[in-house]
């Protein structure tokens, strides 16, 4: 369970180190991946580079966590974590999103963060 609970949170936080790289290098693929396309007539760059640096962020924090303070100090901001996917959903549904997006990638990304807050606190 040790291998599991660290390999999930080390994807998860790599993951989130990419969504981040997209965010900026990517921006409108990126935006239309989220579930909420940035409108081509609109100054949507702000949006997009905090995007960017917000999920960087938080797989960089993730990976220094991991590494330095251990599994119990990742499984708490795992669930903390947690809400950022949950609140997307939102964010997506209340801007017209698709339903498939918000709960197919967000809710679904929600539970998969929970899962690997889980495997760490069992470590």
């Amino acid at each position: 369970m040790t291998v599991t609970a660290y390999t999930l949170a080390v994807v998860l936080d790599l993951f989130c180190l990419f969504l981040g790289y997209r965010f900026l290098f990517q921006p409108g693929p990126a935006a239309a991946g989220y579930g909420v396309p940035a409108r081509p007539d609109g100054d949507a760059g702000a949006y997009l580079t905090i995007k960017g640096l917000r999920d960087g962020t938080y797989g960089v924090a993730g990976l220094a966590l991991l590494a330095f303070a251990g599994a119990r100090a990742e499984a708490w901001f795992m669930l903390a974590v947690a809400l950022v996917p949950l609140f997307d959903m939102v964010i997506v549904l209340r801007h017209g999103g698709s339903k498939a997006v918000a709960y197919g990638i967000h809710f679904v990304t929600a539970v998969v963060v929970l899962i690997s807050a889980a495997l760490l606190f069992a470590v």
